[in-house]
């Protein structure tokens, strides 16, 4: 299990667990977690959902599903993954 963070361009990984912390918040932390937590779902980043590394730079883009989306670093090394080998 690693940081979806740590894989490269091309790599896939299977979403086993997400841990966003109380530092992801800003102002009002148990509100600012809550909104974290759900617009990492909203984005389609759930537990055991599959995802490819389109590119690792200083922002993670990824496919989920037929979506290309962006993921900021901080977030990205909060979501463990398996890595998927093809």
């Amino acid at each position: 299990m690693i940081p979806l963070g740590l894989l490269s361009a091309g790599e896939y990984g299977e979403i086993v667990e997400i841990t966003l912390s109380r530092a992801d918040c800003a102002g009002n932390c148990q509100k600012g977690l809550e909104k974290s937590e759900v617009r990492v779902e909203d984005m389609g980043l759930r537990i055991g959902k599959r995802v490819e590394v389109l590119r690792n730079g200083g922002t993670i883009l990824l496919r989920v599903d037929e979506s290309r989306i962006a993921v900021a670093r901080g977030i990205a090394m909060k979501i463990m993954v398996e890595e998927v080998r093809q």
